[in-house]
């Protein structure tokens, strides 16, 4: 009986070129066209896992985690000092679809540097934010603003705690004039105090207090001319 030979079936060479040009697992650095680089973990033609990005024209470097082609998981992104060429971290911590997202630091010029949560590449939730000045913000945040509760400590100590709204004291706060020995409890309005009581407080130890003690109250009905006052600027609650 004859025996009938077939020819073995061959994969067309592009199919074998086309493979070793898709670019998965880790590889060598990789230039763009525009002459950025890249070098770390990939899959199916797209940055995914560890890896570093250099971006040729500003020169800036971004080093972490990267999920289908954008910047995902935990990371930091530095810039080169325009002067020294050294780079400097301008944000290290969490991100998901190429932006902040989650818990992270970033570190502004002069010195000033925020720590907190984030969300879409903005501050938002709880943060803390170390101002040039000297100042500390410590509380919430809503779209890159403080926003909610918080307390603002000022460089002589001077604090406030209570509400903000679009990086203003809203709502009902507290001030403490330590400087002073004396503290304003009240409403505020865009940053400015509408209605409260100013008492003294820790006046014996302050280190510059006032001439004389605040005098007593003699309104007839003082909680009662406070409460109105407070429910017409009071909006905490809308």
């Amino acid at each position: 009986m004859p025996i009938v030979k077939y020819p073995r079936a061959t994969e067309p060479l592009w199919h074998e070129w086309d493979g070793k040009a898709q670019k998965r697992g880790l590889r060598h650095t990789v230039y763009a066209v525009n002459g950025d680089q890249y070098t770390g973990e990939w899959l199916d033609n797209l940055k995914h896992g560890k890896g570093t990005q250099v971006w040729k024209r500003t020169g800036a470097i971004y080093s972490g985690d990267w999920k289908f082609g954008k910047r995902d998981g935990y990371g930091s992104y530095s810039i080169p000092d325009p002067v020294t060429k050294e780079y400097k971290k301008v944000y290290t911590g969490w991100w998901k679809n190429d932006r902040k997202c989650g818990y992270g630091a970033t570190f502004y010029p002069g010195g000033e540097r925020y720590e907190g949560e984030w969300s879409g590449g903005l501050r938002s939730g709880w943060g803390r934010m170390y101002y040039r000045d000297g100042s500390i913000y410590e509380g919430q945040w809503l779209v890159d603003r403080p926003g909610g509760q918080g307390m603002l400590r000022l460089p002589n100590e001077n604090r406030y705690e209570g509400g903000w709204k679009d990086g203003k004291k809203h709502g009902p706060g507290k001030f403490f004039y330590l400087d002073k020995g004396q503290l304003f409890e009240g409403i505020w309005a865009a940053d400015i105090p509408k209605c409260g009581i100013l008492i003294d407080f820790g006046r014996d130890e302050a280190p510059a207090p006032t001439q004389y003690p605040i005098p007593k109250i003699e309104l007839a009905d003082p909680d009662g001319v406070l409460a109105e006052a407070q429910a017409m600027f009071d909006d905490s609650q809308n």
